[in-house]
């Protein structure tokens, strides 16, 4: 059986992927209804719909270039409800470092909210 951490690092590659294809609605169920996003650029994105369309939005730049995110650690709760990602992301000329928080929902593993830093 896959433990959570291989759950969820699968789901941040299938994430890096839609990402690439420009699919912002294949991008829907990786987040919580109510989940929260930080860009490395700062504001406040909130709830998925809002997320959804800030990727669709990006993705319709001419010059936009896909993000990928690498997770360095995912670290789990005893009770396997909740998860904490942190990693290295690079796009679009930029890079930094990213928090994600995740959490269980309906036996699948969704991301409740996550902060990007701009480092360089």
């Amino acid at each position: 059986m896959t433990g959570p951490q291989d759950a969820i690092a699968a789901r941040r590659r299938l994430t890096n992927k839609r990402i690439a294809a420009r699919d912002a609605q294949a991008l829907r169920p990786f987040f919580a209804a109510d989940a929260q996003l930080i860009p490395g650029g700062g504001g406040l994105i909130l709830g998925a719909d809002a997320i959804v369309e800030a990727f669709a939005a990006q993705f319709r730049e001419p010059g936009f270039v896909a993000y990928v995110r690498t997770p360095d650690r995912i670290e789990i709760d005893a009770a396997e409800e909740c998860a904490a990602e942190t990693g290295r992301w690079i796009g679009n000329g930029m890079s930094g470092a990213y928090l994600a928080a995740w959490r269980k929902i309906t036996g699948q593993w969704v991301i409740e909210s996550e902060l990007f830093v701009t480092l360089s």
